[in-house]
């Protein structure tokens, strides 16, 4: 298995300054060559050119790609019922596809043997960890969103910090030089922790923290 630091030497090989549509490039050549995870073998890398433009100022992180969702379509958070929701919660931050940036802890889907959806296991994360701290290098997002426990835990293998989710949830929170809005998953079984409705408020709550940071403001003209 490569280190985190690893991975980074190896985007930072291919690159020159300022060419991040270059290195966006290459990250996701990168990723789609990864073979570090025997239970991924033949699941799609859902990294590319879809999950938005490589100069957004707001990332959103999930857990990891659906089988009927992004394993399908290539796109994180479609397709499926926790897609749906999402475009919906979404417009309700007032931020479309086209001005964000969207991945997963994990982008491959995890799959029982029975072919159902399953969370990521620590390993996995451990092994994407180097992948998602490339994409925000490379994004270099001023605001992290994270969907759910998993793509929280996962940010503090990049850089520890002190947050649960329960305790945090829609409040914004110094994290590695940016700031960090933990909200819930959108799936339909996030419903037994935060239900649908406090979810809408909740997205809501990130479009007034996003209208209350002159650096946003000013980044979206």
């Amino acid at each position: 298995m490569h280190s985190c630091q690893s991975v980074m030497e190896r985007v930072a090989l291919i690159e020159a300054p300022g060419e991040r549509g270059l290195r966006h490039e290459r990250l996701i050549e990168a990723v789609q060559a990864c073979q570090r995870c025997p239970t991924m073998d033949g699941r799609r890398r859902v990294l590319g050119r879809t999950n938005g433009p490589p100069d957004a100022r707001v990332m959103f992180i999930a857990e990891a790609p659906g089988r009927r969702g992004g394993e399908v379509t290539g796109v994180p958070l479609t397709r499926d019922q926790s897609g749906r929701r999402f475009a919906h919660l979404l417009a309700l931050a007032g931020l479309t596809r086209a001005r964000v940036f969207i991945t997963n802890a994990v982008l491959c889907n995890p799959r029982r043997p029975n072919g159902a959806n399953r969370p990521p296991s620590a390993a996995e994360v451990s092994a994407c960890s180097g992948w998602l701290r490339a994409q925000i290098a490379l994004i270099d997002p001023l605001v992290v969103v994270t969907l759910g426990a998993t793509a929280l835990r996962a940010l503090a293998l990049i850089e520890p910090y002190p947050y649960r989710l329960r305790d945090c949830v829609a409040q914004p929170l110094p994290w590695n030089g940016r700031i960090l809005v933990p909200l819930y998953h959108p799936s339909p079984r996030a419903g037994l922790s935060r239900s649908y409705r406090e979810q809408e408020a909740d997205f809501a709550r990130l479009r007034d923290i996003l209208a209350g940071l002159p650096a946003y403001r000013v980044a979206q003209g």
